[in-house]
């Protein structure tokens, strides 16, 4: 117990960044303007434009607001640490940063399965949609979607804390992450693995599986449209969406169930970037700004502005 205390009094180390700073420091500060920018612009267009309050727009307004709080999480930190040449950080803020990315990563992969379920029911039962899709719902999955990666997350942060580290501390990432913790601790950690795949299964794995079936039955419905040009419209509105929700599942999958230790370390370092920072940036993109509504929307605030 003395030993474990002790632990808690000292910093932690991370050795994300070791070379060519400056790249870093340019190439982090316009993705987080970027992801900034864009995400808060489609979460407001949403809300003040009232031809977009479905329940698509809805749940697109959430992963906005998501997105900006996920990376906010790491990107600042992140920056700050390239632009001190500082890589300490305390245990508080360490943990701290571990619960609430979790937290925001884990709501995320349940809200892009409510995506995809609205998007199945507004393509493949149109005439249900409104019923189906009532603000009652929609509002209950969002809050199930919070509520979950806050337990979820929980659960993840006192596991860890309960972990003894080894005396030089090092944490072979960028910022705090599960994994990289479970690396840099001294003592037994094979309970702690078996729980962070399970949850992973249930929380990354689940969710992608139903996002697959719903965009398979999206596909099927859309060979059937007779119309060719409309069929490669929403064909490839539906491509698009697959593609990052793809990358995002994925690479976090691989993030908290990838190799542990060695030089393919590496991976999970590179499967962290793109699930933390690549669909923040990309989301807004794929879902809102290729959206003709969105477009308008946008147009008609720049116009008055």
């Amino acid at each position: 117990m003395e030993v474990e205390n002790k632990t808690l009094l000292n910093d932690l180390i991370l050795l994300g960044f070791q070379e060519g700073r400056v790249v870093y420091i340019i190439l982090m500060a316009f993705i987080y303007i970027t992801i900034i920018t864009l995400n808060f612009s489609v979460f407001s267009i949403i809300q003040v434009d009232s031809h977009l309050q479905t329940p698509m727009y809805f749940f697109l307004s959430f992963l906005s607001l998501l997105d900006v709080c996920y990376s906010t999480v790491t990107l600042p930190a992140m920056l700050a640490n390239a632009i001190t040449g500082n890589r300490r950080i305390s245990f508080h803020s360490c943990f701290t940063q571990l619960y609430f990315f979790v937290s925001f990563g884990g709501s995320e992969c349940l809200l892009l399965s409510a995506m995809a379920y609205d998007r199945y029911v507004a393509i493949c039962n149109p005439l249900r949609y409104n019923v189906v899709m009532n603000k009652r719902f929609c509002s209950g999955f969002v809050a199930g979607c919070w509520v979950c990666g806050l337990f979820n997350a929980m659960f993840h942060t006192l596991m860890t804390m309960k972990l003894t580290f080894c005396g030089d501390h090092h944490i072979n990432h960028f910022f705090c992450d599960v994994l990289p913790m479970l690396e840099a601790a001294c003592s037994d950690i094979q309970s702690s693995q078996v729980w962070l795949h399970v949850i992973t299964v249930f929380l990354g794995f689940s969710p992608f599986i139903l996002v697959m079936n719903s965009y398979i039955r999206i596909i099927s419905t859309i060979l059937k449209i007779r119309s060719s040009e409309g069929r490669k419209k929403v064909f490839s509105t539906c491509s698009s969406h697959l593609m990052v929700v793809t990358i995002f599942y994925i690479t976090g999958m691989f993030n908290y169930n990838g190799p542990s230790s060695g030089d393919s370390f590496i991976l999970v370092r590179v499967s962290s970037v793109l699930y933390g920072i690549l669909s923040p940036l990309l989301n807004p993109v794929i879902y809102c700004l290729r959206n003709k509504e969105v477009k308008k929307a946008l147009k008609k605030v720049m116009t008055r502005t």
